[in-house]
C-alpha cells in the first residue's frame, strides 16, 4: 500500500514470507527500487519497522513485521531543459531510443555544461521523468562517445533504468555497430560471402600516461575484461566496412580494439592517425547501427535501427567509387 503527500510517498509492507533476511535485501525484492537506493534511504532514517525508526540496513526482518519506507518527493534536476531536436527511433511511457548525432555529449561534464543529450531529453520528456536516485532526471542506460552516432536507449523511470542495465550486464541486450577502418582486418574464420570474422578479447583500462585515453591494460594493472566480436561487411580497397558486436561495454572499446588490431577507425584522431579520406568527418566513422532489447514491462522485443549518418554514407559511396 502507498500513501502520498506533497513530501513524497510511503510504502507500507507486511513481511509474510521470510525469516532472518536482511532488510535492504528483502525490500529490494519487494519494491521497484535498487538495493543501493534502499540502503541510502534507510541510512537517512526513512524506514520504520513496527512503527519504530530504523537506520540499520543490516537488521533482519521476520514474518509479521510491518514496514514503512518513506520515499521523498523527487528533487528538480539542476540542469536546464533545452529544446534540442531529437531523432527518436522508439518511445513509450517507460523509455525512448534516440539516434544520437555526432558532436553531442551524452551527459554534462566540464567543458560541456549544456547542449547535451540529457538537456534535450529533459525538455522532451518533462514530467514523464519520475526520478532516478531521488532526482528528476533521465536514466542513462549506456553511453556513446561524443562523435559516435547511433542508437541509444534512455529510461524514464528508475525501475526501467535498472532493468535495462541488467539486460546489458546479462548480455541479453545487443548493441551492434558499423565502422570504417583503414586496411583489411585478418579474420580468424574465412567466409566467402563477406570475408570472415574474428574476436578481440583484451582488457581495457585507463592509459598509464594519458588519462584522457583508454588502452589495453592487463587486468592485474587495473584493466577490465573487454570482448569485441567483428565481421567484415564490405571490402573497399584499402578500407573495410566492419560490423561490431559488443560483449562488454568498456569506454572507447571498439576504437581501442580496432587500433590494437592495426586497423583504427577512419577519422579517429585519438587512437589512429585521423588522416583525411576526402570527406570531412566529425570524428570517427563509427555508428551504433542496431539496438536490440526486451521491454521491461511488456516483455516484447524492441529492435531499433539507426540510419547511417549522411557523412558516413557519403564516405562509403566515395570509397566504393574508388
Amino acid at each position: 500500500m502507498q500513501t502520498v503527500d506533497e513530501e513524497g510517498y510511503v510504502i507500507e509492507l507486511l513481511v509474510a514470507d521470510t525469516l532472518g533476511e536482511r532488510i535492504d535485501r528483502w525490500l529490494s525484492q519487494h519494491c521497484e527500487l535498487s538495493r543501493n537506493r534502499i540502503q541510502k534511504l534507510i541510512e537517512q532514517g526513512a524506514l520504520r519497522i513496527n512503527d519504530v525508526p530504523c537506520s540499520n540496513k543490516k537488521v533482519t526482518v521476520n514474518v509479521g513485521d510491518q514496514l514503512q519506507l518513506k520515499i521523498p518527493a523527487v528533487e528538480p534536476f539542476a540542469l536546464l531543459p533545452e529544446p534540442i531536436p531529437l531523432d527518436i527511433l522508439y518511445e513509450d511511457e517507460c523509455l525512448l531510443v534516440v539516434n544520437k548525432p555526432a558532436g553531442m555529449v551524452v551527459h554534462p561534464a566540464p567543458g560541456h555544461p549544456q547542449g547535451t543529450l540529457v538537456n534535450a531529453v529533459l525538455a522532451h520528456c518533462g514530467d514523464q521523468l519520475t526520478g532516478v536516485g531521488g532526482v528528476q532526471r533521465p536514466g542513462i542506460v549506456h553511453r556513446l562517445d561524443k562523435d559516435t552516432t547511433g542508437a541509444m536507449v534512455v529510461a524514464k523511470t528508475e525501475p526501467i533504468l535498472h532493468a535495462l542495465q541488467a539486460q546489458i550486464q546479462a548480455k541479453t541486450a545487443q548493441r551492434e555497430y558499423l565502422g570504417i577502418v583503414f586496411g583489411v582486418p585478418k579474420p580468424s574464420l574465412e567466409d566467402p560471402a563477406t570475408g570472415g570474422w574474428g574476436m578481440v578479447d583484451a582488457p581495457i583500462g585507463r592509459h598509464p600516461k594519458d588519462r584522457k585515453k583508454m588502452a589495453v591494460v592487463p587486468i592485474e594493472k587495473g584493466g577490465r575484461r573487454a570482448v569485441t566480436h567483428w565481421q567484415i561487411q564490405e571490402r573497399l580497397g584499402n578500407y573495410t566496412l566492419v560490423h561490431y558486436r559488443l560483449e562488454t561495454g568498456r569506454t572507447h572499446q571498439i576504437r581501442v580494439h580496432s587500433a590494437m588490431m592495426g586497423h583504427p577507425i577512419v577519422g579517429d584522431a585519438t587512437y589512429g592517425a585521423g588522416r583525411s579520406v576526402g570527406v570531412k568527418l566529425q570524428g570517427q566513422a563509427l555508428h551504433a547501427r542496431k539496438l536490440t532489447l526486451t521491454h521491461p514491462v511488456t516483455g516484447k522485443s524492441i529492435i531499433a535501427i539507426a540510419p547511417i549518418p549522411t557523412v558516413m554514407d557519403t564516405l562509403l559511396q566515395r570509397l566504393r567509387q574508388r
